[in-house]
């Protein structure tokens, strides 16, 4: 008989998430419910400072969480650049933590995800 891999213990699902150091929220991922229109408008700058932060779960566990930083320690957006270093330099040294024999890295579309750089690691 045949032995069926159980899956669920070899996917691991990562992304980033913004957090705007000014208390904005983005009302995408913010839902209000109310009788009334509140017609509140709050006044926020064009090019608030945001941390991006990246983390993966998995059935073993959570890696990170990983924050984007320039080497001065300035908070940066993600690009496939920085992608590719924090996968080289952070993610992989913590896999090799675990006993990883065969794993599938799920991650979405983003453009730091789909470099070739990425691609080709």
């Amino acid at each position: 008989m045949a032995v069926v891999p159980d899956f669920r213990k070899r996917i691991l699902f990562s992304d980033e998430a913004h957090f705007w150091l000014n208390g904005y929220v983005n009302k995408q991922n913010c839902r209000i419910w109310s009788e009334a229109n509140p017609q509140v408008y709050v006044e926020t700058p064009l090019h608030p400072e945001k941390l991006t932060v990246w983390c993966a779960l998995w059935a073993s566990g959570i890696i990170g969480p990983y924050f984007f930083k320039n080497d001065e320690g300035h908070n940066v957006t993600v690009n496939g650049d920085r992608y590719r270093a924090m996968i080289t330099n952070f993610f992989i040294p913590e896999l090799n933590n675990h006993d990883v024999q065969e794993l599938w890295f799920q991650q979405d579309g983003a453009t730091c995800h789909t470099a070739r750089a990425i691609i080709d690691l």
